[in-house]
């Protein structure tokens, strides 16, 4: 469907009311305010509780008789519901379990999932008709490629699949959000996103468990009139929302001790990229990045942070006086579009409850952290030196990698790849945007990598740790070392600018295989998805 710039989808008929979806004009992404909501019913920065997401517990749980690892079973529903995200009125989502955001999994290392993902979504969108199918992405695990949540891998409404994670890799935040081909980014804009957290010992002992690692799912989001999410993609450009939500709330405020805190910070906007900043000018700790623990912690007064990221922050409120008022701020980036408010993210309000001292974390900043095997790579290991180019296609309209997209793929009969690496291969590859006003989160499923340079230049200190998504940005170059490692199979690379991906930024790489060889991992035939007649 396309969307021009002055139009705004509302999202009307996501939820159990089943309320049709409607187009209307808006105001132009330059404009004051996106929201349609009347001055009564905008929501304002620091007036409602912070709240995690629930954990999720498994049903059952047991042991695998190939290998005796433990193994946890979950079952996850997606399905409509309502959500309380403003003051008075409710919003249509679509939940994991019907929740905004979905319940967070936390789980060891070496005791491996299985989720039951239940599609019991309405067969169509209400706003623009498409079919409601999904495909569920675990993103940041190394997991085969069936599992890996491969775009066109789609589970109807009606069906289930079982999806199976090693968990094998260091302790790391990951999270889970739909993938489903052409329609990520509205479905997961509609709520389906969720973090999962793996644990180890080192991870345990170094850092702040339990209240003290807490999880933070920053997204923005425009709203209707009636409190139906807006959405607005500026001609698959990107949409900017006037309202900063944490943890499905609008600019919350926390309450916390006088001691370090942890706080896994992911942001899942479709678009938005983030400068966090504390407003009292002290340093945010950075002691993880996407895929793990950094060798060293970095304390930085601000980062650059872009949707599907996490980092792990070290805040430590040990010095601040009971009831003073913490905020924690946005500064942005370029190509962003701003609001009043989208500068606050969210407030921490100092207490005096007793401190637990016990606790060797509450007063411990580490700086050396642990090492991990992409961060361990070195150049010379590399084999091979590949180049993509991020950019907007003049001629279709699209977004591509190296003039390739989705669609080829799709013409390709799922064999067209822009590259071929050797299984536990150590490759370079270096991307480039030199596509005008956007900047570019690439993901590289399966991997960690290493980002070694940016415009000939050392990374910035906060990326010096295993990643996943690389943010591009304007005018940039980076150069990424990775080891493609520990399957064989298909996996996808593309942009989490969600528009982006969807509009057809979305490319696929081949490991280990040559086109001819039989792929028992195919992701298109290994695992479909069934037929669910569970009540």
């Amino acid at each position: 469907m396309s969307i021009s710039r002055r139009q705004v989808l509302l999202i009307g008929g996501l939820g159990t009311l089943g309320v049709g979806g409607a187009m209307i004009p808006t105001r132009s992404v330059e404009a004051k305010s996106a929201s349609r909501l009347s001055d009564r019913e905008m929501p304002r920065p620091f007036q409602v509780p912070f709240v995690q997401a629930p954990i999720l517990q498994p049903y059952s749980t047991g042991i695998d008789p190939a290998d005796g690892r433990p193994v946890n079973h979950y079952r996850l529903t997606q399905k409509a519901a309502m959500a309380s995200i403003l003051p008075r009125l409710t919003t249509p989502i679509l939940g994991y379990n019907g929740l905004f955001p979905g319940p967070t999994i936390s789980l060891d290392q070496g005791t491996k999932a299985v989720i039951r993902m239940r599609n019991q979504l309405p067969a169509q969108h209400s706003l623009d008709g498409h079919a409601l199918s999904t495909s569920t992405h675990l993103h940041g695990s190394a997991s085969l490629p069936q599992y890996d949540g491969y775009a066109s891998d789609i589970t109807h409404p009606g069906f289930y699949k079982d999806y199976y994670y090693p968990n094998f890799q260091p302790a790391r935040t990951l999270w889970y959000h739909d993938h489903g081909v052409h329609f990520t980014a509205l479905n997961a804009y509609s709520g389906l996103a969720a973090q999962y957290h793996m644990h180890d010992p080192i991870e345990r002992q170094l850092l702040p468990q339990g209240r003290y690692d807490v999880a933070v799912t920053i997204s923005d989001a425009m709203f209707a009139q009636n409190g139906a999410l807006g959405y607005d993609d500026n001609s698959h450009s990107g949409l900017w929302g006037d309202v900063i939500l944490v943890n499905g709330k609008p600019w919350p405020v926390m309450k916390v001790q006088k001691r370090v805190y942890r706080f896994r910070i992911l942001n899942s906007s479709i678009s938005r990229s983030l400068r966090p900043t504390l407003s009292t000018g002290d340093p945010l700790v950075i002691v993880g990045t996407d895929g793990g623990l950094m060798p060293a912690a970095q304390s930085v007064a601000n980062y650059r942070h872009a949707g599907a990221e996490r980092y792990e922050v070290l805040i430590d409120f040990r010095k601040y006086r009971t009831g003073q008022r913490i905020e924690l701020r946005n500064l942005s980036n370029k190509n962003n579009v701003d609001y009043d408010f989208t500068n606050r993210i969210m407030a921490f309000d100092v207490t005096d409850e007793p401190v637990d001292t016990t606790d060797p974390t509450w007063n411990r900043i580490p700086t050396t952290l642990v090492g991990s095997e992409a961060m361990s790579l070195v150049p010379k290991q590399s084999v091979k030196t590949r180049s993509f180019r991020v950019k907007r296609n003049d001629r279709t309209n699209l977004w591509t990698i190296n003039d390739d997209s989705w669609q080829d793929v799709i013409a390709s009969g799922y064999r067209k790849v822009v590259a071929d690496p050797a299984l536990n291969a150590v490759e370079i590859w270096e991307i480039e945007n030199k596509s005008g006003g956007w900047f570019h989160p690439l993901h590289i499923h399966l991997v960690d990598f290493q980002v070694l340079s940016r415009n000939g230049k050392a990374p910035f200190a906060y990326e010096r740790g295993p990643k996943d998504v690389v943010y591009v940005g304007e005018g940039e170059t980076v150069r990424l070392l990775m080891k493609f490692t520990p399957h064989a199979g298909v996996y996808m690379m593309h942009c989490h600018n969600l528009p982006h991906e969807d509009h057809d930024m979305m490319a696929q790489f081949r490991v280990g295989l040559k086109p001819s060889d039989l792929d028992p991992n195919d992701p298109m035939t290994a695992a479909r998805a069934e037929w669910d007649d569970e009540d």
